[in-house]
């Protein structure tokens, strides 16, 4: 029986999703967490815990490099939020585009007997324009990304992407009429438009710089729906302030851009559907049970990917450094408790690899005795014995 201990409202659909091998916020050694906007940085660890599976795209409330040194997977949803952000940067890209915002004050402020006819005669103040026929360009196309330039291109628009690092997999997402810029200043040159959905990184601090916002033409809109720090905040309100850009719309508020004209605000809802909480609860319990029942690795953000067929009575799973020698010294253990590999597969992300051996013949001593000696091994952060159910 596997324990998961949950953090935050976890979605019922999502809790309803696991098997009876699994027991929820009962055990005192959770093997899991599933998490969603938690703060776990500073967190202490139990050395029961296995997992780490945010019900969510991001993990950065997540100490991911210090979780690996303790042999624990760390895992996310991506995906689950991403027709809820669609939505909303589409919907906020037509309001934007009227000047619903500004419209919505002016008729707060405005309001008295000759409301009718003064609103007639000041309506004109704000004429907006369409999306059709418009340039987008779409910053990252990955699952947010290709889904806005979709809804973009069956409105109309012509949109332009920007993604240096987009995989094989997600290439096949994008709709062959979006235009590919090889670099960023040329994606958002013509733009009427340019949103940004990259993960936050090293690479992408600051991503919207001085230099990018310099490329793109006078009255561009900007969204910034990824996350804090992808748009640099002071710099994009030094040009609304200066007319280059017409509204600057952003999920992440921060002092610097609060309360300032043509700077729209929403508080962190990009993903904040019940659809989104729904799915990203169902996905990360699942991720949750095929890891500990199957110790595959799809969606991983700190080991390899590997998803390997069990067919075997019995399989070790071995986190460890990405060093010289390391599956040879694994290997030699089985060998001198005469246990006999049936499968084997091996792989590595950085620093770290992964390796899964699949074994038929064990018994209790031979299983206990060989995960005490690839636990004595330099270099190894954790390794499982799991039996096939």
């Amino acid at each position: 029986m596997y324990q998961v201990k949950t953090f935050n409202a976890i979605a019922q659909s999502g809790l309803d999703a696991f098997t009876n091998n699994f027991q929820i916020n009962q055990g005192a050694n959770p093997d899991a967490y599933l998490i969603r906007s938690v703060n776990m940085r500073e967190a202490e660890f139990p050395e029961s815990l296995k997992t780490i599976v945010r019900a969510g795209a991001g993990v950065n409330n997540v100490p991911v490099h210090r979780a690996t040194e303790q042999g624990i997977a760390v895992f996310n949803t991506p995906g689950s939020n991403a027709n809820a952000v669609k939505e909303l940067v589409i919907s906020l890209m037509i309001s934007a585009s009227r000047n619903i915002f500004a419209a919505n004050q002016y008729s707060n402020t405005h309001v008295g007997a000759d409301i009718s006819k003064r609103t007639e005669a000041d309506k004109t103040k704000f004429n907006g324009t369409e999306l059709m026929g418009k340039n987008l360009a779409v910053i990252g196309l990955g699952h947010v990304g290709s889904l806005v330039a979709e809804a973009a291109l069956e409105l109309g628009m012509n949109v332009i992407g920007y993604d240096p690092h987009l995989s094989s997999n997600a290439a096949w997402n994008i709709n062959n009429h979006v235009d590919r810029a090889d670099n960023i200043k040329r994606a958002v040159k013509n733009a009427d438009y340019v949103t940004v959905h990259v993960p936050k990184n090293d690479e992408t601090d600051k991503l919207i710089n001085r230099d990018v916002i310099e490329a793109m033409k006078d009255d561009v809109i900007l969204f910034n729906y990824s996350r804090l720090g992808i748009v640099d905040n002071e710099v994009a309100l030094e040009y609304v302030l200066d007319h280059k850009i017409k509204y600057y719309v952003t999920d992440f508020g921060e002092p610097v851009i609060a309360d300032q004209d043509n700077v729209i605000i929403t508080p962190h809802i990009g993903g904040s559907t019940l659809e989104a909480e729904s799915n990203g609860a169902t996905q990360a319990a699942n991720t949750i049970m095929r890891y500990l029942e199957t110790g595959d690795t799809v969606q991983s953000v700190n080991l390899p990917e590997m998803k390997v067929p069990f067919e075997a009575p019995y399989r070790f799973t071995i986190i460890h450094k990405n060093v010289p020698n390391m599956v040879g010294q694994i290997t030699t253990d089985l060998a001198q408790l005469e246990i006999n590999i049936s499968s084997m597969a091996n792989a590595a992300r950085k620093n770290v690899a992964y390796s899964i051996i699949d074994v038929d013949n064990l018994d209790i001593d031979n299983g206990n005795e060989l995960l005490e000696k690839i636990r004595q091994i330099p270099d190894v952060y954790r390794v499982r014995l799991i039996k096939h159910r």
